[in-house]
């Protein structure tokens, strides 16, 4: 992939100022690493009249295929040679969008403490770029850079110049002109290029809604193809797309009043305020009163290695993933779709080796004994119990407490009695479609105490959220910790136990 970028000046200003702006030195060839391969910025012509500056990326595709699990355009599962031999390599897309900001990333926020009043000012650019992915040609090159101020040459190019009735291919070959700030130029090619190639080359999570609204910041509000713009930069993830496009909505209506931001956004009265007219915090969600419990447990038990078992989507296992003293985390889930979620969560394709090494994900039942289960610190059941069939409970009871034997066990469910609480939720109802069932206090707290007294744990019960007087909390918490000597009414039960799950 290639794009050059040049400028003119004069013997006041001149063009070499380019090197200054970009942080790069004209008479210098640089080289940086990339995840995906090799960046390359020198300059092909350096005077004061003219300057150009090019950047070069070389793909490895081996090493694309192997960080991006074979997904993505070109690298479909059943396609293993497209895999290797595609027009990545070639054609401008995200990835040279990666590399331009990796390369330029001080040129991108307009910095340049030498020549600050030539960085703040418009230059004459051309930017051009031989091959650039673009999935609705000529036509859609112009839409989107034309009402940014640039002139467009775009040429699309012909799928064999041997036979044009073949037509053109997706490709075109492009040319800017513009008077610019360098660094408003740089960030419009960093959003648009991928939004013409209608795709990424790594998985789209929530902080690309950052990312777009701070490289499209004084653009993107006002471009009459924001939408287009804003659903393909985020490939097409529509939760995301809304909330990129109301916080645009209120970004227009600010500027539009010559208010901030948050002058809008806090415009209607909180509910959540005072009496006195404070307003007052907010608790946390459920969700999260619910990891910040499980953490606390697991730190107050002294655990390193733990595991998340029916880990889902990987949230419990992110959170420890933040915190050094665990070495060991193993999430484990049925579902082979929820650990892929998780892998994309976890960013497991980007992370450090070392840090990756900390990580695994299983998938299992936890209905059966696993033999890689055993010898953890502690494990976590978070809101799993209720989605199984009473009947197969004593297995995974077997499972945790008497095969895969962890020194700690923690216990989330639902606690059904605050079920009166919630508003929305119909009488008689669980709050999940999946769940087999909901236990009050007392029935939660029979069956903690029945399995440590069958597998030698003392157990302890504690509430999470509100603790209402009437009806209790929303969650209900067990912690086992395995005592120091287990009685033999309780070895013997467990060889019971064992036999049961046998037959």
């Amino acid at each position: 992939m290639f794009l050059t970028i040049s400028t003119t000046g004069t013997a006041a200003a001149p063009a070499t100022d380019l090197g200054f702006l970009l942080h790069k030195h004209p008479e210098k060839a640089q080289t940086f690493s990339t995840s995906y391969g090799t960046a390359h910025v020198f300059y092909p012509e350096a005077s004061a009249e003219r300057t150009t500056a090019a950047l070069l990326l070389e793909v490895d595709p081996p090493a694309l295929v192997r960080r991006g699990k074979g997904k993505g355009r070109g690298g479909a599962p059943d396609a293993a040679l497209a895999q290797y031999v595609n027009d990545r390599p070639y054609a401008a897309s995200s990835l040279l969008a990666v590399a331009l900001r990796t390369v330029f990333s001080t040129a991108l926020r307009g910095e340049c403490r030498t020549l600050p009043e030539r960085a703040a000012a418009p230059l004459p650019l051309r930017v051009e770029i031989p091959a650039v992915s673009a999935r609705g040609g000529a036509e859609l090159v112009t839409r989107l850079f034309e009402p940014l101020g640039w002139r467009v040459e775009a040429e699309a190019v012909p799928l064999d110049t041997r036979f044009p009735e073949w037509g053109d291919s997706r490709y075109v070959r492009l040319a800017l002109e513009g008077d610019l700030r360098l660094a408003d130029a740089l960030r419009q090619i960093y959003v648009l290029l991928p939004v013409l190639d209608d795709a990424k080359h790594y998985w789209v999570s929530a902080d690309e809604v950052d990312k777009l609204l701070r490289f499209g910041e004084g653009w993107l509000a006002e471009h009459p193809e924001q939408k287009l713009i804003t659903r393909r930069y985020l490939s097409r993830r529509w939760a995301l797309t809304r909330q990129a496009n109301e916080r645009l909505e209120l970004a227009r209506l600010a500027d539009a009043d010559d208010i901030e931001v948050e002058e809008i956004d806090n415009a209607v009265e909180d509910d959540s305020t005072g009496p006195d007219g404070e307003t007052e915090e907010r608790p946390a969600p459920l969700a999260v009163q619910r990891r910040e419990a499980i953490l606390a447990a697991l730190r107050d038990s002294g655990a390193t290695r733990v595991l998340d078992l029916g880990c889902g989507q990987g949230q419990l296992v992110a959170a420890l993933l933040k915190d050094v003293r665990y070495t060991d985390i193993v999430g484990v889930d049925v579902s082979a779709r929820a650990l892929e979620i998780a892998a994309r969560r976890l960013h497991l394709d980007r992370l450090s080796e070392r840090q990756a090494s900390r990580v695994t994900l299983l998938q299992g039942s936890l209905a059966y004994t696993d033999a890689r289960l055993k010898g953890y610190d502690a494990a976590v059941l978070c809101e799993v119990i209720e989605h199984l069939d009473l009947p197969r409970l004593p297995a995974l009871e077997y499972a945790v407490f008497g095969s895969a034997r962890p020194r700690t066990v923690v216990v989330t469910t639902p606690n059904v009695e605050y079920n009166v609480r919630w508003e929305t939720l119909p009488a008689g109802h669980a709050r999940h479609s999946d769940h087999r069932f909901e236990w009050s206090r007392a029935e939660f707290r029979d069956w903690a105490t029945a399995v440590a007294a069958r597998h030698g744990y003392d157990v302890g019960l504690a509430p999470i959220g509100p603790d209402d007087p009437e009806v209790g909390p929303p969650t209900q918490m067990a912690v086992f910790t395995l005592g120091t000597t287990a009685s033999a009414t309780t070895h013997d039960t467990t060889k019971d136990k064992k036999k049961e799950v046998a037959a």
